[in-house]
């Protein structure tokens, strides 16, 4: 088939910006970097849904799909808690999804945290797990690219009517392969200074949860939680 000049520009026009908007986490990524299998089918079972109760909706990676079965069980019939149908990834990934996740039902609460991924540096050569290289790697999400993100996505936020509640990005512990300790702490400074603007609520659970690491780190390097810190991190 002989293509005209102007489909010709049209796909060229398209494959461009195809790869300016692609992200550096797509594909790169592991199963258990995402924690949706089986295991973990639990937290994505929200509740039925009781018009007297409020409306929880948490937004997060894989840490809050760790805490999410557990603070179910510590809010009990105060609240129905539910969360997105997968893992919230990066601030960019949020941006394009966010909408589909909010809408269809009335949220008093929404709780939402995105940076692990975004702090994340990701080599397709590397051997690590999620392809996961903090020497030769490309970072997810600059500080300006963040920024810019958490920027657009408390604005879309806002316009749910929600009670806001902005979590901390967890610690990065020593040995991490993609991720360099103290990328958390000037990140969730950078969120920190949108949130105060806007008025949204903040969770520390950063520094909640480096009272107890190690002993609660799932394993040495290793940004996720054991059984028992995923429950710790719930009662914040």
């Amino acid at each position: 088939m002989k293509l005209k000049p102007y489909r010709i520009l049209g796909y060229l026009t398209f494959f461009t910006f195809s790869s300016l908007c692609a992200e550096p986490s797509e594909g790169l990524e592991s199963k258990g970097e995402l924690y949706e299998g089986k295991q973990y089918k639990n937290a994505f079972a929200n509740p039925e849904d009781h018009p007297d109760r409020p409306n929880v909706l948490l937004i997060g990676d894989s840490i809050s799909i760790g805490y999410t079965v557990e603070l179910r069980k510590l809010i009990g019939d105060k609240a129905d808690v539910f969360r997105i149908p997968g893992n919230g990834k990066f601030s960019g990934h949020g941006l394009n999804q966010l909408d589909k996740w909010v809408k269809g039902r009335r949220w008093d609460v929404i709780h939402f945290n995105w940076g692990l991924w975004d702090i994340c540096y990701r080599d397709p050569k590397s051997k690590n797990q999620g392809h996961r290289d903090k020497v030769n790697g490309k970072l997810t999400a600059s500080p300006e690219q963040y920024q810019e993100n958490m920027t657009n996505l408390v604005v879309k936020l806002k316009k749910t009517g929600a009670k806001l509640i902005w979590c901390h990005t967890t610690p990065v512990p020593e040995g991490e392969h993609g991720r360099i300790v103290g990328d958390a702490v000037k990140y969730n400074g950078i969120a920190d200074k949108i949130m105060k603007r806007n008025g949204v609520a903040i969770n520390g659970l950063h520094a909640h949860a480096l009272l107890k690491m190690p002993q609660i780190s799932k394993n040495k390097g290793d940004v996720h939680f054991t059984a028992a810190g995923y429950k710790y991190l719930a009662e914040k």
